[in-house]
């Protein structure tokens, strides 16, 4: 059995893929990468094969698109980015690797050429999902801004807000680029994209645990979940001996993570290093652009570009983050307090069900200053329930039993086509 993965997006999105490939590989099965080379030693050094899409220049230009971290407007950056110039390639890779009767395929969110490979060729393919929010409902909705999907909404007005989206959105949108390689591959076209067409009619793969999110009546019959996979580059990479003199030096420090792909952060970081300042605390400032930050961090407070989280956390009092799937899940694993500053994508929904576990609050980007800040860790921090509830959860991640779930459930997709 062959696996061919494809993974667009930031470390958020492709940490879970690679970590899902590195244990298939792990269990015998070769494993190739479809992603953009600015991840290439990422996948490398878990031991896949590597395939690039696009350039790294590429990548590096939309991680300081100005749109990018808009509530509306990013999501529709990426989405125009995702399928107008993977589509295409994706699918003629697919075409050069895929081996019938030998070959499995995952595609993440952002891949459409992998379901119409899919649909045209016959090939065993597994949807991932690696948020909630990707997989809709009428019944426990989740949180999308724009729409309002609140416990209140009738499911009536739900619907419609979902049809709002498709008819105004989502098809104008990616609708002509689909259709348009669907013709002239002989298939039909199709409309309303992601009731109708989008899912694998095969294996639809959530890489989150039930209590995360529980399965709903109008998922997909074939959805599956099966917990975090809490992959991180942990195996490959240590912290350094100047990280660790700096954690073994005070108490644990408050982490700031505002996402991999953030490269305008200034307010963000000159909050945190305020907020450290005026708690009296530690902090911990992840960023891969340096150059947002201030340029005089306060004693204790310290810059890092890149810490495995599943090494960094178990050793944090609490995690200021944007509510990313990644993030959120190695915040649940290390059980300690979350405070969520929610700005597009997946994030405000996380945010919500974070905040619902008992581990979280939430906070809006513009109320993000450093006396509020400061005041809600404060909270977190000497709050009893949160503590109790941060450890509850904890117990509850598995990274080992998640993706031996998920392993399974790929091989049996071949075994199924075989048959």
């Amino acid at each position: 059995m062959r696996l061919l993965m494809t993974a667009v997006g930031s470390y958020g999105d492709v940490y879970p893929i690679v970590g899902l490939g590195a244990a298939m590989r792990g269990r015998g099965h070769p494993v190739t990468v479809i992603t953009n080379p600015h991840f290439q030693p990422v996948v490398e050094d878990a031991g896949l094969e590597f395939l690039p899409l696009g350039t790294a220049e590429e990548y590096r230009e939309l991680a300081h698109h100005s749109d990018l971290w808009h509530p509306m407007r990013g999501p529709l950056v990426i989405v125009r980015e995702g399928v107008e110039k993977t589509l295409r390639p994706i699918y003629e890779l697919l075409e050069e690797h895929y081996r019938p009767g030998e070959t499995v395929l995952v595609a993440p969110a952002l891949d459409l050429a992998s379901r119409v490979f899919q649909e045209k060729h016959g090939a065993p393919l597994a949807s991932v999902h690696l948020a909630p929010v990707g997989l809709r409902s009428v019944y426990q909705s989740s949180r999308v801004y724009g729409l309002w999907m609140s416990d209140a909404a009738p499911r009536w007005l739900r619907r419609i807000q979902y049809w709002a989206a498709d008819k105004f959105g989502i098809d104008p949108l990616v609708g002509p680029i689909l259709n348009k390689l669907r013709a002239e591959l002989g298939l039909q076209p199709v409309s309303r994209i992601i009731r109708d067409w989008y899912f694998s009619p095969q294996l639809v793969l959530g890489l989150f645990p039930n209590w995360f999110a529980a399965e709903q009546p109008d998922w997909p019959p074939n959805t599956r979940l099966t917990g975090f996979p809490l992959w991180d580059q942990s195996s490959t990479v240590e912290l350094s001996d100047e990280v660790s003199e700096f954690l073994d030096a005070g108490d644990p420090p408050i982490v700031f993570a505002p996402g991999s792909a953030m490269t305008s952060g200034e307010e963000i970081f000159a909050t945190a290093a305020d907020a450290c300042e005026r708690l009296g605390r530690r902090g911990v400032l992840m960023t891969r652009y340096p150059d947002q930050l201030p340029k005089h961090l306060p004693a204790g407070v310290r810059h890092f570009d890149f810490l495995p989280f599943s090494q960094l956390l178990p050793r944090a009092a609490a995690l200021v983050h944007h509510g990313g799937i990644g993030t959120s899940a190695q915040g649940l694993a290390a059980g300690i307090p979350h405070l969520v500053m929610p700005m597009a994508y997946d994030q405000f929904d996380n945010a919500a069900r974070l905040q619902r576990l008992g581990v979280a609050s939430v906070l809006h980007r513009s109320k993000f200053q450093g006396a509020r800040v400061a005041r809600m860790l404060d909270e977190l921090l000497s709050s009893k329930s949160t503590h109790e509830n941060c450890q509850r959860w904890a117990g509850g991640t598995d990274r080992k039993a998640a993706l031996a779930a998920s392993c399974e459930l790929l091989e049996g997709l071949l075994q199924d086509a075989q048959t």
